[in-house]
């Protein structure tokens, strides 16, 4: 096996288990296949008094039912789990369904991202687009007013801003290129996650990294930080599309197969049904395979004029044809995502030293761009109010 091709393998194992990550440490770590802690043998074993021939039947009985059961509640899964795919692959097909109803993304939010990507950019194109989506207006104003930023006004003007046009020339637009795809894609964010409880932290810190890694690179390599910047937040917007969708569809399909199975007195699919809750293996798959061509047709869809990210993002879906050139900012965005999935790694010691370097020699990362990234700040945008 060459160099490459076991770089290549490796590359694809920690994309998955990056993946496995999000949806809880413990899960990760089943899909690596480590032993829990519980159980590592530590020594002799306690004694333990010998079980009557009676205790014995009704063991082996016990664990009989016990089997047979796991084995109908996974195959009551697996049906269930079917439906649920074929309902969320229909969804998928009505894309500006997707967009404005499941994730929720307004038309305006593209004009300004895409008036912020350009030099003619003001305030006052700006204020009628954030003045229509109220929510916008309000995180902006809150942003200001934050006790940390109203500390850095001069004295003369650190009263308390109350509307987003005032906001919006307080924050400047050298930080609103920062901070409004920022609070764009964390107010798409599903609202709850449960069962998998960190999931839209993950999501959100995954989107920060995947941004400021590129931004960082990109200012390395004479690529617009900015468009940069941008994309990176927006790599996430399929994953947060799909975990939406099926949170949603499983919730819904799920109380259907519920009351059926209790209206037909089918005891045994009604106890087993019961006891299903989502699937952090199928929903992990459907991320990984799904998450980028779904990002692919919402970025298209957003219809960005300014911003060029079409041909980025079908060179990440698609690979890059033998005949072309890869675009820089696609080989940004596969350090980014790399560099970001690295970090989340490391934080939960999923990631070995020999498998990191694999990884970061496949994406070509030079040292002057590990080395600037290693001292950056993943968790805060470096911004200044004046």
């Amino acid at each position: 096996m060459t160099e490459l091709v076991t770089q290549q393998r490796i590359a694809k194992v920690l994309d998955q288990r990056a993946h496995d990550l999000l949806l809880g440490h413990s899960f990760a770590h089943q899909q690596i296949g480590f032993i829990h802690t519980l159980d590592i043998d530590y020594g002799e074993p306690m004694k333990q008094r010998t079980l009557l021939q009676v205790e014995v039947a009704a063991q082996q009985k016990r664990q009989q039912s016990s089997t047979a059961h796991h084995k109908y509640r996974a195959q009551a899964s697996e049906q269930l789990h079917k439906v649920i795919e074929t309902a969320i692959f229909k969804q998928l097909e009505d894309m500006d369904g997707v967009i404005h109803s499941t994730i929720g993304i307004e038309d305006g939010i593209a004009s300004i991202l895409d008036i912020l990507a350009v030099k003619s950019a003001s305030v006052g194109r700006l204020e009628p687009l954030v003045n229509d989506l109220s929510w916008l207006g309000r995180e902006l104003v809150t942003l200001v007013n934050l006790p940390y930023y109203r500390n850095q006004r001069s004295k003369n003007t650190s009263v308390k801003v109350d509307s987003p046009s005032l906001a919006l020339r307080y924050i400047g637009l050298d930080n609103l290129q920062l901070v409004i795809p920022t609070f764009a894609v964390r107010h798409w964010m599903p609202h709850s996650t449960d069962p998998f409880s960190l999931l839209k932290r993950r999501l959100r810190d995954s989107a920060m990294a995947n941004a400021i890694a590129a931004q960082k690179i990109a200012e390395l390599n004479e690529v617009n930080p900015i468009h940069a910047f941008t994309l990176g937040m927006l790599l996430d917007v399929g994953r947060i599309a799909l975990v939406r969708l099926y949170l949603k569809t499983f919730e819904q399909v799920w109380q259907r197969k519920v009351q059926i199975a209790r209206q037909e007195q089918q005891k045994d699919l009604h106890t087993a049904l019961l006891e299903l809750r989502p699937d952090p293996l199928f929903l992990t798959t459907l991320l990984s395979n799904k998450s980028l061509a779904i990002s692919a047709q919402v970025i298209e869809q957003m219809a960005f004029k300014y911003l060029p990210f079409k041909g980025v993002m079908q060179q990440l879906v698609h690979g890059v044809d033998k005949n072309d050139e890869m675009l820089p900012l696609t080989n940004i965005m596969l350090k980014a995502r790399c560099y970001s999935q690295y970090l989340n790694l490391k934080e939960h010691q999923l990631i070995e030293p020999d498998e990191t370097l694999s990884w970061f020699s496949y994406f070509k990362f030079t040292k002057t761009e590990l080395k600037t990234l290693q001292t950056s700040n993943f968790t805060n945008l470096a911004i200044q109010i004046d």
